[in-house]
C-alpha cells in the first residue's frame, strides 16, 4: 500500500457549509492533503474569517455566500462555483441547523427549515455535481455530515434527529444511483464535536459530565477529527467504499 493513496493533491474540493466548526476543520484537513478548496455559508462576515486563515494556508482557497434556503437555485450556484474553479472533483455536503423543543411544541415550519437545510439542500447539491460528471463522464466523490443521531436521539431534538436518519437514508439511495457513473456517496457520523452549535452543550457541565462517562474515549470530539475521515472517504483510499457511514463518536455507539 502506498500513502499516495491518501493524497487529494491538486484536486477540487467544494465544502458547502465549510465556513466554521466541522466544515472549516474539514477544509484544513483538505488542504494538508493537497488540495485546492472552495467554502460556502450564508454569513458573509464568517465566510470572510474562514477565508482569511485557509488562505494562510493555500493562497488559492475561495469563499462564496448564498443561501441554501433558496434550494431552487442550489444548482444555480454550484454550477457558477463549478465554472470559476473549471470543475469540481469532491463535494462535501455539510451544511447543518438544529432546532431543540419537545416535539409537541415545535412548529411544523421550525421542522421543515431543519428539513430543507440539513435535507434538501444536500439531494440538491448533490444532484448538480453528480448531473455535471455523468454529463461528463467523470467518477467522482460525494462526502455527507450525518450524525450520531442518525442511529439514536435524545429529547428535544427531533427535527435534528429526524434530518439526519434521512441523511443517512439519502447516502445509501444516491451510492445505488450513481455506483454506474463511478460516483462514490458516503457519509461521516459525528458525535460530540466542539463546534459553535454545540456551544451550550459543551459549557454545560452536567452534559460534560455524562459524556465523559458516556463515551468510552471520555472526551469531546475536534473538528479535525471528522475531518481526516472525509480526507480519506474523499480519496483513492477508500476507492470501494460507498453507501457507508463512518461514525466518528469515540465509541458512543458501540457503549451503553
Amino acid at each position: 500500500m502506498t500513502t499516495n493513496r491518501f493524497s487529494l493533491t491538486d484536486k477540487k474540493v467544494l465544502i458547502i457549509g465549510g465556513n466554521s466548526g466541522i466544515g472549516l476543520g474539514t477544509a484544513r484537513c483538505m488542504i494538508e492533503a493537497g488540495a485546492q478548496v472552495a467554502i460556502t455559508g450564508s454569513n458573509q462576515e464568517k465566510n470572510d474569517r474562514a477565508l482569511l486563515e485557509l488562505q494562510e494556508l493555500r493562497a488559492d482557497s475561495t469563499a462564496h455566500c448564498f443561501d441554501l434556503n433558496e434550494i431552487d437555485d442550489c444548482e444555480k450556484n454550484y454550477n457558477a462555483i463549478s465554472e470559476q474553479l473549471s470543475g469540481i472533483d469532491i463535494l462535501v455536503c455539510n451544511a447543518g441547523i438544529t432546532h431543540r423543543g419537545q416535539a409537541e411544541d415545535i412548529p411544523v415550519s421550525e421542522f421543515q427549515r431543519v428539513m430543507r437545510i440539513n435535507v434538501d439542500s444536500y439531494f440538491a447539491m448533490a444532484q448538480a455535481y453528480a448531473r455535471e460528471h455523468i454529463a461528463n463522464g467523470e467518477a467522482g466523490a460525494i462526502v455527507m455530515t450525518a450524525s450520531l443521531m442518525s442511529e439514536a436521539s435524545r429529547a428535544s431534538t427531533s427535527p435534528y434527529t429526524t434530518s439526519k436518519g434521512a441523511v443517512r437514508q439519502l447516502v445509501k439511495a444516491l451510492a445505488c444511483d450513481w455506483a454506474k457513473y463511478n460516483i462514490r456517496v458516503n457519509g461521516v457520523g459525528p458525535g460530540y464535536i466542539k463546534t459553535d452549535m454545540t456551544k451550550p452543550l459543551h459549557e454545560d457541565e452536567e452534559f460534560y459530565q455524562w459524556l465523559v462517562k458516556r463515551a468510552p474515549l471520555a472526551r469531546w470530539g475536534e473538528a479535525e477529527e471528522i475531518g481526516n475521515t472525509v480526507v480519506f472517504l474523499a480519496s483513492e483510499a477508500s476507492s470501494y467504499i460507498t453507501g457507508q457511514i463512518i461514525y466518528i463518536d469515540g465509541g458512543f455507539l458501540a457503549s451503553f
